[in-house]
């Protein structure tokens, strides 16, 4: 046996043992000696061949004499070595004393010094397998004495039990045993992942040395971080965080790395030591000093003697150099030893498994009673043919060999013979082969390949061990791939389906996606159920939390199969993918699930799109919590929407409209506007219920609300209303395309383009009018026929037309009458509606049908003014939203004389009605808010300045205040200021009351200095005239609007002029002798003090003007309402403590002057010392500490 493949196991008997342990006790080895070694077997030691050798392993029990076995392995000179426990161990496995060894091993045990040799040995189940060749410890020197090692019964493999046996039925015996051992197929498959997943550290070191020498050369270039680094930090950092209560991010962490066990630090690694805490390796980071070392030069062969004369009497801390170094040997080999357990267990493993493929091929192959292709072991004969070739091996160009048949020819009996499996439907010469592992029977252009025979009389034996220095291996599963070489399509598949699902969890999560194509196509073409469901199961979980390209090409390759494979197998293999998925954790998963059932209606049985599919997005949009998968349900929907035929599905999909437009999230119920709504309401028009069915129902929901007995709910007024805002495209398209004209399109070259500005912005392409109807080109034609029907012809026969003229419009404009004037809200979104109704029904429609309606209603009411019954509909919200909404559709010069004509109309017969405002206010609110508009609302309100009538100057001063918030500067000066101004010096008093409010606006919301002190002297003569002093109304407005506004106008105007009057009006209301006027003063007073406190007020004026002010109020309260003079009297206590706390504040400040000036020297060298600070900020916090 060559010197480089030593093994222990495989001396047969002890006499080189014996040489070796005397050649060690005689003579004297020098290092290199030490360091030459030689090549291992499966279970030898990593760097000793020799018992003696085994002593300076960390394998080795301690001696009995107690010496360690380092320090013998050091000294080594001329000491008496004895046989170390583990040498005994290998002798015993070597000679298969098994029983003997297994008490050695329990004695061990007892004695707590336990071997690893025999722990390893009894801890792999693959040394006890029952084999058809020799166990692993004896391979290569035959059989032991008493044969191979029988399995035991085992309930978790079920090998043991010979199902034929206990079977009445003979004939499933067959079918049985192929269920046993697939079993134990997949179970040694599993147990394989797991024993590759625990060589991740030995397989992580085999770094390429040119890459360690640029790692080394460049410092700044870190090294990549390995999985196996990589766990035990994370590891290490999950235990830090449950130590210092970081739960919640622990938790989140372990989320984020769920293939990690954080319970369990065997997760990380194989037989890798725990090292100590973060904590613990923080503190020690900085604490190590590199130790001088003296290199000695080291020859080969050199004499003992040769050597310094100090070289094994050096420092103490040479010696501890040469401990330390034997140790890390000792760590080496113990991993090599490690290493080495680990391959002989997966090449035992490998074995099995190939040797359970041939029996189910077998078996398999006897069920179905076909014949199969002969092995032959003579020279090249013809086949005979057979009627189906196998669906695997038939179809590869194998190299490998076969080493066990059932042939009784003599020459599979040698162990020389070369045995070549032929293909079933070609001829095949053979050749003596060169290796018992590999076999040529290559087929190119159905023609077999010779290979030139050399003129010589080597025995095939020769042959056989001359190649056995090839290293080549066939028997792993990797080795059995790379021996078999493809020539059909099928097999390429059938390869690839193999070898995938060992590719994908090797890839970096970054550059999966570039599997994505490989997969699919596998999928495609591979003819195995089972291994396509494995496949798309590997797409559909390949990224834990894909992103959006990511997902984009997931999607698209479904796409891709789906156009491929055709709806049945979509239903049957992609589908079932995506229900696994519905609940998984991660939303990037579900989002995924909701985006490919939008992808994949297209390609469904409709059937399966509207019942499963359909089912299963609404399940996720009622269960899901996150938004954007919430948003690709609803956009899947639409998808589906867009392609179901089934009348009888319309009342689920009217619901799943109303669920999507109540769903809190903001982009779910945009994206129901932008998708939902429109191909619901595309596939309303073929049912031809769009008119009929579709928009009644969320009018007569929205009339429901309106009677409610406990309120309008503006939130279902608001989802109702919009719902229908985004019909009114598909209600003009149905217009069209219905329209008595429809017959007479024809695409001619001279019809106008449409203006850019004649619908207003879609707010998805499917609410455009020219998506919908087909092309812009045939839009253009419509319109320009749909015009020209409405000026000239008429609309007699156009029923879709008369439906929304007198239904629809009369219905919605009812309905405008009866919600509540008040509500900007309300408002806000009906003139939004009826803006866009007529900007997209055109400007002949609305001047034709829909104004004439509105200005009806209002004629009517103006003829009637009764203060009484409050004029009717003109203080409705009908008024807000004509102006708003219809009248300011459309912006020539025509239609804003109508605008400013319209709201002078409505101020003038409010105002002598006498009748309510809040009609024309939110009018003014509406139109304020767009700057486009105050030029014109000013123009209004000067009408009403100058109007003979106090009550339209009354009306137009308190108009003022709505207008001014938004409005320019400039505009305020030279435009509200002199209107103001103008009404002031009017001879009624009302009229001047009026204008305070807007001045309170001014103050308020105006910077400009000169604007403010024109305002602030107009207010001053309102409360220091002396014909004002009996204007208890005047003086309610003023101390309302100082309340308002005084919290947020400038604090000089605050502090100067409103706290020293709202004092004033306080102290006068004490002497006020009507209780009426009393009470209604000092319940104004006590609001406006109440927002005022919130300010701050310098001491000088609480002490001056804000206390005296309560306390007044106080004595009002006291004798009109004692439940206000409680809350009055704790304002005032919590102000005194104020004003006391300040005044020890300033007494102790006076005193801390003198310590100051005792402590400036303190001062001084402190920021001395903080100067002197030339590290980071982070060590500031260092000179605060107290010294210990």
């Amino acid at each position: 046996m060559a010197a480089g493949n030593v093994n222990p196991f495989n001396v047969s008997d002890s006499e080189e043992e014996a040489e070796q342990r005397q050649d060690g006790a005689d003579t004297e080895r020098s290092p290199s000696d030490e360091a030459q070694g030689h090549s291992l077997g499966p279970f030898s030691p990593p760097a000793y061949s020799d018992p003696a050798a085994l002593l300076s392993s960390n394998r080795t029990s301690p001696s009995v004499d107690g010496i360690p076995a380092s320090a013998a392995a050091v000294s080594g000179i001329g000491a008496e070595t004895r046989v170390s426990l583990d040498a005994i161990a290998a002798q015993l496995l070597r000679d298969q004393y098994i029983l003997t060894a297994l008490e050695l091993h329990t004695e061990l045990l007892e004695a707590g010094r336990e071997l690893p040799r025999l722990r390893d040995y009894f801890s792999n189940p693959g040394n006890f397998e029952r084999q058809s060749g020799t166990p692993p410890a004896c391979k290569e020197q035959g059989v032991g004495p008493g044969g191979p090692l029988n399995r035991a019964g085992s309930i978790s493999t079920l090998d043991s039990l010979d199902f034929a046996r206990y079977s009445d039925d003979g004939n499933r015996e067959s079918d049985e045993r192929v269920a046993v051992l697939e079993f134990e197929l997949r179970k040694a498959k599993e147990t394989i992942q797991a024993l590759r997943a625990n060589l991740t550290q030995a397989a992580e070191c085999e770094i390429a040395s040119q890459e360690r020498k640029n790692y080394k050369s460049s410092p700044e270039t870190q090294e990549p971080i390995r999985p196996l680094e990589k766990r035990a930090l994370n590891f290490l950092v999950n235990e830090y965080l449950l130590k210092n209560e970081y739960k919640l991010t622990s938790i989140t962490f372990s989320d984020e790395n769920d293939d990690q066990d954080f319970e369990l630090w065997d997760d990380v690694g194989l037989n890798i030591p725990k090292p100590p805490d973060l904590l613990q390796l923080y503190r020690n980071c900085g604490n190590s000093q590199p130790l001088h070392r003296d290199n000695v030069d080291v020859a080969v062969s050199v004499d003992p003697s040769d050597l310094p004369g100090d070289y094994f009497t050096q420092e103490p801390v040479q010696q501890t150099d040469v401990i330390q170094q034997q140790q890390q040997q000792e760590v080496v080999q113990e991993l090599e030893y490690q290493i080495s357990l680990l391959n002989s267990e997966k090449q035992s493993l490998a074995e099995q498994i190939k040797k359970l493929q041939s029996d189910i091929q077998a078996l398999q192959r006897n069920v179905s009673s076909e014949p199969t292709a002969g092995v032959k072991s003579t020279p090249s004969k013809e086949n005979p043919k057979c009627d189906k070739p196998p669906l695997d091996n038939g179809q590869y160009l194998d190299i490998r060999g076969v080493t066990e048949t059932d042939s009784s020819s003599d020459t599979t009996k040698t162990s020389t013979s070369t045995t070549i499996a032929t293909d079933c439907t070609e001829n095949s010469t053979t050749a003596t082969q060169p290796h018992s592992k590999l076999k040529a029977n290559g087929q190119q252009s159905k023609s077999s390949v010779q290979f030139d025979q050399p003129n010589r009389k080597l025995s095939p034996a020769f042959h056989q061990a001359l190649l056995s220095f090839c290293r080549m291996s066939a028997d792993s599963r990797l080795g059995s791939e790379v021996s078999r070489i493809a020539d059909s399509e099928q097999s390429v598949m059938l390869m690839l389906g193999r070898c995938l699902p060992h590719i994908v969890p090797n890839v970096l999560l970054a550059k999966r996606e570039e599997l994505i194509p490989l997969i699919l196509c596998t999928a495609c073409l591979h003819p195995e159920p089972k291994e396509r469901d494995q496949l798309l199961h590997i797409l559909f979980n390949l990224i834990k939390r894909p992103d959006d390209e990511q997902r984009q090409m997931i999607l698209t390759g479904c796409v891709a199969f789906a156009q491929h494979v055709g709806p049945t197998r979509v239903e049957a293999e992609l589908l079932p993918q995506c229900w696994e998925q519905i609940n998984h954790k991660y939303p990037e998963r579900r989002l995924l699930v909701a985006e490919a059932c939008g992808a994949l209606a297209p390609y469904l049985p409709k059937e399966i799109r509207s019942s499963l599919v359909l089912s299963m997005l609404q399940q996720m949009l009622a269960d899901d919590k996150a938004d954007m998968v919430r948003e690709a349900v609803v956009k899947s929907l639409g998808v589906i929407m867009g392609y179901i035929d089934d009348p009888d599905k319309y009342s689920q999909g009217f619901e799943l409209m109303l669920l999507s437009l109540g769903d809190p999230s903001e982009r779910v119920v945009s994206a129901t506007h932008q998708v939902f709504i429109p191909a619901f309401a595309a596939w309303c028009t073929e049912l031809g219920n769009l008119q009929s069915q579709l928009i009644p129902s969320l009018l007569t929901r929205i009339e429901k609300l309106l009677k409610g007995e406990y309120g309008l709910d503006e939130h279902k007024l608001h989802m109702y209303l919009s719902a229908l805002q985004s019909l009114i495209p598909s209600l003009f398209a149905v217009l069209l395309q219905n329209a008595p004209f429809t017959s007479r399109v024809k695409l001619q070259g001279d019809v106008p383009p449409i203006e850019v500005t004649r619908f207003p912005r879609p707010a998805s392409p499917l609410q455009d009018v020219a998506t919908i109807v087909g092309s812009r080109e045939q839009l253009a034609v419509l319109l320009h026929l749909y015009d020209h029907q409405l000026q000239h012809e008429g609309t007699t026969g156009w029923d879709s037309l008369l439906w929304v003229v007198n239904q629809f419009l009369p219905q919605i404009i009812d309905i405008v009458g009866r919600i509540n004037v008040t509500s900007s809200t309300c408002v806000h979104e009906f003139s939004r509606f009826f803006w866009r109704l007529c900007r997209t029904f055109g400007k002949i429609f609305t001047n034709t049908k829909v104004k004439p309606q509105f200005q009806e209603i209002l004629r009517l009411s103006e003829e009637n003014v009764d203060a009484t019954a409050g004029n009717g509909i003109l203080t409705k919200a009908t008024v807000p939203i004509y102006a708003t909404g219809v009248l300011t559709c459309y912006n020539q010069e025509e239609d804003r004389k109508l605008l400013v004509g319209f709201l002078e109309d409505v101020m003038t017969t409010l105002s002598l009605s006498h009748a309510p405002l809040d009609s024309l206010k939110a009018s003014f609110v509406e139109l304020g808010a767009n700057p486009a508009y105050h030029e014109l609302l000013l123009t209004v309100l000067w009408y009403g300045v100058v109007h003979t009538s106090a009550l339209v100057r009354c009306t137009a001063a308190r108009m003022f205040e709505r207008v001014l918030r938004g409005m320019s500067e400039a505009l305020i000066d030279k435009r509200v200021a002199p209107a103001l101004i103008t009404l002031c010096s009017g001879p009624e008093f009302s009229v001047r009351i009026s204008t305070i409010p807007a001045f309170g606006t001014i103050m308020e919301t105006v910077t400009q200095k000169e604007l403010l002190e024109r305002v602030k002297m107009q207010l001053a003569s309102f409360l220091e005239d002396p014909q004002y002093q009996d204007q208890h109304s005047l003086h309610m407005e003023i101390i309302k609007t100082f309340g308002r506004v005084g919290p947020n106008a400038e604090p000089r105007f605050r502090d100067e002029f409103v706290l020293p009057h709202l004092h004033k009006l306080a102290l006068c209301n004490n002497q006020q002798t009507v209780e009426s006027k009393r009470i209604d003063i000092a319940t104004q007073l006590f609001e406006a003090y109440s927002a005022l406190s919130c300010c701050f007020i310098s001491e000088e004026l609480m002490v001056n003007h804000f206390l005296p002010g309560l306390r007044c109020l106080r004595t009002d309260m006291e004798q009109l309402s004692p439940e206000h003079e409680v809350i009055l009297s704790s304002m005032i206590k919590e102000c005194e403590i104020k004003v006391e706390n300040k005044a020890i504040g300033e007494a102790q400040g006076s005193i801390s002057i003198a310590a100051s000036l005792v402590g400036e020297d303190a001062k001084t060298k402190f920021l001395s010392k903080m100067g002197q600070l030339t590290t980071s900020g982070a060590m500031l916090a260092n000179v605060f500490q107290r010294k210990k």
